[in-house]
């Protein structure tokens, strides 16, 4: 289908003058993000031909499409079909190069040009099998997923390629080598031996085995660990069964329903929505005992050890330790919280004998925040518009980094959707450091969760010029409207700052090699950046420079701006002593089997007991809806030292002053420019001038709390 070029030329008249009407105080990035998406020019050929309504059969001279993520390939869904094609045939000459005797770069290069070349598919076809609206590209890119998969599956059991690569690691290379390429050189060898290539055949294929089972047991728990619960509906309270939807005889539990202000609703949601499920602990259980298999049949002494080899801690009994230290330390402090919301539901039900349970604390926890705000968050939703918190952001990067975000326009076919918006990191001095595609509206079909996904990784290439990043930083804000931009909660605020905090590491990694660049890492240390920008999302003084009005731009008062920043903190200590639980419990399923009990509940009391102030319910099994334990299995801990990082370098480098430029170069330089390049624990270390122990890591999280519940006590006269 073709176009008369002055068709076109009209239409890209009428979109400038419509955005001319749109200007105001706000910067551009701001207006940008404050205007209804589709407003953007951002359609392929044949969007633009539905939305006029005209057509022509004469020939138009110039190309109008790209294709996804502008490669020339994805102008069709069919590209996918193309590019899966074309990086199994590079796979097969990097195999001949890497097993060559005559080879002459070094071994880890060639390794990350393998890696590199697979991650570009299955990367972006991951990303758009689960993003695209179109059937067509959905299905594309799953069975390019696939193919990948398989040619991943070829190299697993390639041991010419192993041994290659193993002679290496054990003896050095033809060529010289440096530091960085002898540890991804290992990391690559640790992949490689995941899949028990260094064993003997029968116990390779017992490993083959294992790994798809438990991949089976993984995706079979985490769909039981979502249904609801169903119960005999003349078993529930009569006062209370209209808080359900029925089927009959039946009522449906879906969930816990923190934010009932009935008791006994929140009560019989706990009971009945945790009542043990034998299928999922069935499930559970012999995932559990098959990942100490495997441990076992690789090496290790269990899964723990194995999942956390090259990690931040390295072994699990750092993991213990710090999770003991924390246990003891959060006892006190967390009794004082459960003491308070006991105070606030006695005073609710006007019975002074009403102790507070576990399926009470989400519901006194959000209770406690609003009485702080005093407000609802719906009346700090005014302050927070899109365009102002990406104004924010635009500020604060540019004072600590000397980068700014430009929105930039997209060729038509580039994006998935019509309402993506485009950013270049631009670096003053440096120039463009990368791409950040942002899916930031809720649509159909669309996965409900914030998250980033790296479309190409960073790298150096051999002309000595860096292959630039492209991520996605998905959402799922509202649409704006006609009367007004989209409106974020605090709550949507900190996510912001949290996922763009991934993206600048994405964006400021500059790696050697593709396989360790930026969120390629630690999962104990995936988590710092990203958790450290929520500690500037929390920081009146940065807040103070976007939190205004998005009509008035009146700024928000100091009185409000205070309150929500200090609210956020409230019960901390009670919700990190849950976090230790939890992490507590992922420890015990994966440690040794001796000191669990006969099922995973028996394991789940003994653990409750000794890590957590309030006790088990009886006939309730919480873990069997603990999906975490799939993809975190013995990780689940990460979050909390990936805090503990955050909060030792906010407390460090940017406590005194959020916006500081030596401060934010000297973090730049000495940790995201790294990635996983270096052994996170070396590089944490080196940064803060310290020895990272059990102890050191658990006192960051305590004083915290301690400096944050002296503010509280103020905010709340208490």
């Amino acid at each position: 289908m073709f176009w008369k070029p002055y068709t076109v030329k009209c239409w890209l008249k009428h979109g400038r003058q419509q955005r001319r009407q749109l200007v105001t105080t706000w910067t551009p990035l701001a207006t940008a993000f404050n205007s209804p998406p589709f407003k953007r020019l951002n359609l392929t050929r044949n969007e633009v031909f539905e939305y006029l309504l005209i057509s022509s059969r004469e020939s138009f001279p110039y190309t109008m499409e790209q294709g996804l993520f502008g490669m020339s390939e994805l102008r069709s869904h069919e590209g996918f079909y193309l590019m899966r094609e074309n990086a199994s045939d590079f796979t097969e000459t990097l195999i001949k190069e890497a097993t060559s005797p005559e080879r002459k770069r070094k071994i880890v290069q060639i390794f990350d040009e393998l890696s590199d070349t697979l991650c570009k598919v299955a990367d972006l076809s991951e990303f758009i099998r689960i993003a695209h609206p179109n059937a067509k590209y959905m299905q594309a890119a799953e069975d390019a997923c696939i193919n990948i998969s398989s040619t991943v599956e070829h190299l697993n059991t390639h041991k010419e390629l192993y041994s290659a690569l193993s002679r290496v690691v054990q003896a050095g290379d033809l060529v010289p080598t440096t530091e960085i390429d002898h540890h991804v050189a290992k990391l690559f060898l640790f992949d490689f031996e995941q899949s028990g290539i260094h064993l003997k055949e029968e116990e390779r294929q017992k490993v083959v085995r294992l790994n798809d089972y438990i991949l089976q047991l993984g995706q079979k728990f985490m769909h039981g660990a979502s249904q609801p619960t169903a119960f005999p509906r003349g078993k529930v309270p009569e006062s209370i069964r209209n808080y359900f939807p029925s089927e009959g005889d039946t009522i449906l539990v879906s969930g816990l329903y923190t934010s009932s202000t009935n008791p006994q609703a929140r009560e019989a949601a706990y009971r009945v929505f945790l009542y043990p499920s034998m299928k999922q602990e069935e499930l559970l259980s012999d995932m559990i005992k098959c990942r100490h298999a495997l441990a076992r049949t690789c090496g290790f002494e269990t899964y723990a050890h194995r999942a956390l080899k090259a990690s931040t801690v390295e072994k699990p009994e750092m993991v213990e330790d710090f999770i003991d230290v924390l246990t003891r330390e959060l006892k006190p402090r967390a009794d004082k919280d459960f003491h308070t919301m006991e105070n606030m539901k006695r005073r609710e039900c006007g019975n002074s004998d009403v102790t507070v349970a576990v399926w009470d604390t989400p519901y006194f926890t959000s209770l406690m925040k609003r009485n702080a705000l005093n407000a609802s968050a719906d009346e700090f939703l005014p302050y927070f518009s899109l365009g102002g918190c990406m104004e924010g952001l635009n500020n604060l990067l540019r004072s600590l980094y000397g980068i700014s975000l430009q929105n930039t326009l997209m060729e038509p076919g580039e994006a998935w959707h019509s309402d993506i918006y485009k950013l270049s990191v631009v670096h003053e001095k440096e120039g463009l450091l990368g791409y950040i595609y942002c899916d930031f509206f809720e649509r159909e079909n669309k996965p409900n969760q914030d998250c980033h996904f790296t479309i190409r990784g960073g790298k150096s290439m051999p002309d000595g010029s860096y292959q630039l990043p492209i991520v996605v930083v998905m959402l799922n804000l509202s649409q704006p409207r006609w009367t007004g931009p989209t409106l974020l909660t605090p709550s949507r605020v900190d996510n912001l700052f949290h996922e763009m905090g991934h993206a600048m590491h994405s964006m400021l990694a500059r790696t050697e090699y593709q396989h360790v660049t930026g969120t390629r890492c630690s999962t104990d240390f995936a988590e710092v950046p990203s958790v450290l920008m929520e500690y500037f999302a929390s920081d009146p003084r940065v807040l103070r420079t976007f939190a205004r009005h998005f009509q008035t731009h009146k700024p928000m008062s100091e009185s409000m701006l205070q309150r929500l920043c200090n609210s956020k903190n409230l019960f901390s200590a009670s919700e990190t002593q849950l976090q230790v639980f939890y992490s507590a419990l992922d420890q015990a399923y994966h440690g040794d089997p001796k000191n669990q009990g006969s099922n995973t509940t028996e394991t789940l009391r003994k653990v409750q007991e000794k890590h957590y102030s309030l006790p088990y319910v009886e006939e309730t099994a919480w873990q069997l809806r603990f999906s975490h334990l799939v993809g975190y299995g013995a990780k689940y801990y990460s979050y909390l030292i990936s805090k503990s990082i955050a909060s030792q370098i906010w407390q460090t480098y940017f406590e005194k002053n959020p916006f500081n430029r030596e401060a934010g170069e000297k973090y730049r330089r000495e940790v995201l420019a790294h990635g996983g390049g270096v052994p996170s624990r070396n590089l944490v270390a080196n940064f803060l001038n310290c020895q990272l122990t059990a102890e050191s890591l658990a006192k960051s999280l305590i004083h915290e709390i301690d400096v944050n519940d002296k503010k509280i006590e103020e905010l709340i006269k208490v």
